[in-house]
């Protein structure tokens, strides 16, 4: 499975589990960190948290497992590292506050495909 597939897999597997604004961010032009920065909210600290342990479960049984997850313990913004993808689930307002999809739409190029609105749900 290559990363577009991985990142895919998890926006199917954040949008069974209700997250909100599900945004999928290439930055393969701007970073070689990872491939793809998905972004996603949470209705409360208990629902972000489960959203990336669920994500790490499906993402585990496709064969990706997880590098690193940071920020369980406060639950406001979890990060989950699965190399070519990293997934940031947080608050909304946490989200707003850092606006991760505007400091990465700054690069050169990007495709910002949002996947999922808090009104189709």
């Amino acid at each position: 499975m290559n990363s577009k597939q991985l990142s895919a897999l998890i926006i199917d597997v954040l949008g069974a589990a209700k997250a909100i604004d599900i945004i999928n961010l290439d930055v393969r032009d701007m970073t070689t960190v990872t491939d793809y920065m998905i972004v996603a909210s949470g209705t409360s600290t208990r629902h972000v948290r489960a959203l990336v342990d669920y994500v790490a479960e499906k993402a585990s049984k496709s064969g990706h497992k997880p590098i690193g997850v940071e920020g369980e313990e406060g639950g406001e913004w979890v990060l989950l590292d699965l190399q070519d993808v990293l997934v940031h689930v947080m608050l909304p307002r946490v989200r707003e506050f850092y606006n991760l999809e505007k400091l990465w739409s700054l690069g050169p190029s990007i495709e910002l495909a949002s996947v999922g609105n808090s009104n189709d749900r």
